[in-house]
């Protein structure tokens, strides 16, 4: 019975050794679905510690074919010709910058107010639409030199002209703006009540349809879209408003996103089109005139 007694005990010894064991095989096993801690989590394009923290925007680009260009219905900058194919100052230019690259452009009309995280979700590459390169712009983007001068125009019914001669205050008007943009920051600044509609071309419907007083929008736009021989011609724009604030002419800008190298090669690009007259010759093609574009 004594020995029956020690045999048992040895047999469960032996049993809790096996068993720990087996643990300790467990937990080793467990290890191996665990990544080290310099690798990237399964399935993201995080970098491996030690590696490049800031991916190429042109390598990106030119991976996957195509230059996401960001943009408005803003003639004579970008607009549909009679085919709906995406034309204008800008968008030529885009295309040659694509072109550049050795990609495709691929034009993407988007809400102004929601450039920036279109631009940062990836859903585009740039945005190249006429815009004005303020202190907002800088801070949420990486932006290519200037390329353009612009001003703030007030566009009012041609038979009432005369009402906004020397105008230094919008008190008391009603103007319509798109929303997000320049013009609806100098319109408020000069004390306007604001209507904000989804892009320019809306606000001069506004004005023309007499639910607005005015329109603040972009001078090239008003060049182009307003006047004798246009849509509008019962339109016509009278005050700068950047004179009636104090402020210089402003400029236009291509964002990218904060870090790309797209920006260099985007400088490189406009430096080469100014050379070779491409720039110019597009520029007379839309009405863009020569002392606006910058070298």
């Amino acid at each position: 019975m004594m020995k029956s007694k020690k045999f048992w005990a040895l047999l469960l010894a032996l049993a809790m050794v096996l068993s720990l064991a087996a643990c300790g095989g467990n937990s080793d096993s467990g290890a191996k679905d665990t990544p080290p801690a310099d690798s990237a989590p399964a399935g993201t394009d995080a970098p491996a510690k030690g590696g490049d923290q800031q991916d190429s925007d042109l390598a990106y680009v030119q991976g996957k074919g195509t230059l996401v260009v960001g943009m408005t219905d803003f003639a004579p900058m970008d607009y549909r010709d009679a085919g709906g194919n995406w034309i204008g100052f800008d968008a030529d230019m885009a295309s040659a910058f694509a072109e550049s690259l050795g990609v495709k452009v691929e034009f993407q009309e988007i809400t102004w107010d929601y450039k920036v995280m279109e631009l940062d979700a990836k859903s585009i590459d740039c945005v190249w639409n006429g815009m004005t390169l303020n202190d907002e712009v800088k801070a949420a983007m990486d932006t290519g030199n200037a390329y353009c001068l612009n001003a703030q125009v007030l566009v009012v019914p041609a038979d009432k002209a005369a009402d906004f001669e020397n105008l230094t205050s919008l008190e008391g008007l009603n103007v319509a703006v798109e929303s997000g943009s320049a013009g609806e920051d100098a319109a408020e600044a000069l004390g306007a009540t604001t209507t904000a509609v989804a892009k320019q071309a809306d606000a001069l419907m506004e004005v023309s349809a007499g639910t607005a007083d005015a329109a603040v929008i972009d001078l090239l736009m008003a060049g182009a879209m307003i006047g004798e021989g246009t849509n509008y011609a019962n339109l016509t724009y009278t005050v700068n408003l950047n004179t009636a604030q104090g402020l210089e002419s402003e400029e236009y800008g291509v964002g990218f996103r904060k870090g790309s190298d797209l920006v260099a090669a985007w400088n490189d690009f406009w430096a080469a089109a100014i050379a070779d007259g491409s720039v110019l010759e597009t520029g007379t093609t839309y009405g863009v005139q020569e002392s606006l574009i910058l070298e």
